[in-house]
């Protein structure tokens, strides 16, 4: 007998569909997300990754479906306001493509802000917390500096110290890899796979097909706003059996999807 309890997801995406437009751009969509895995959801450009992270992260509303983040449900409709979203931000970070740094606050004041204004921490645990993070991430010294004094690398573990502040049990990235050189795109996995460890989960939309082999667990492709193929990094970047696939391989994807 296996008393085995079973393992459940970070989050739970479910038929989801989203529009644009007035036009389809997700289709019945389902992933699940499990506590310490790294899953790349990959695909050319316009394939849907971006869409389908902020539907997780309510930055967009659903067409239809759900997303379950443990407790925490969004169904089809308009977004809540964000006094009922508290519970949802409290569980997944969000690590966007441009960072997204405010440029007016310093990188500690960056990492701080959610903490102070989300939880209601006072300033003294919000920058302890915030500088015991940026000094995980190797840019403890770099806490008095602004955003336009970064470097790309260094711009980018800010954005991913400021998404884990509220100790996040998803973290969601999008493009991570899109302005890092070759050493920094493996500092970065390090980074992933020793947050991975925490028993977090992470959905790291991304054409980088390199990256993905070296560092995910699992990998989703996206092609016209479908799921059409999914399952180990090394199965599927090694046998694709989807043209969708194919396409990706053969770097048919740009730089960049920022609008979808």
């Amino acid at each position: 007998m296996n008393d085995t309890l079973p393992v459940l997801p970070v989050v739970a995406v479910r038929e989801l569909q989203m529009m644009r437009g007035g036009r389809t751009v997700i289709r019945r969509v389902s992933f699940d997300v499990l506590p310490g895995e790294i899953c790349a959801l990959m695909g050319v450009s316009g394939a849907g990754k971006s869409t389908v992270l902020r539907a997780i992260a309510a930055l967009e509303p659903i067409g239809a479906g759900t997303v379950q983040v443990r407790d925490v449900e969004l169904r089809a409709g308009s977004l809540p306001p964000e006094s009922q979203l508290r519970a949802l931000r409290g569980k997944v970070g969000m690590v966007f493509q441009a960072h997204s740094l405010f440029e007016h606050l310093s990188v500690l004041e960056n990492v701080t802000l959610a903490p102070i204004h989300t939880l209601g921490w006072t300033a003294a645990r919000a920058n302890e917390v915030a500088a015991e993070l940026l000094a995980s991430l190797g840019v403890g010294a770099r806490a008095a500096a602004y955003p336009r004094q970064l470097s790309g690398g260094e711009a980018q573990r800010v954005a991913v110290a400021r998404a884990l502040a509220l100790d996040p049990l998803l973290l969601l990235m999008d493009e991570p890899t899109s302005a890092l050189d070759p050493a920094r795109r493996t500092s970065l996995g390090e980074t992933l796979r020793a947050l991975a460890r925490q028993r977090r989960g992470l959905l790291v939309a991304t054409h980088d097909v390199d990256f993905a082999r070296a560092h995910a667990d699992r990998v989703l492709v996206l092609a016209d706003g479908e799921l059409v193929e999914q399952g180990s990094a090394d199965a599927v970047l090694s046998r694709p059996a989807h043209p969708g696939t194919r396409a990706l391989l053969q770097g048919e994807g740009s730089a960049s999807d920022a609008s979808t």
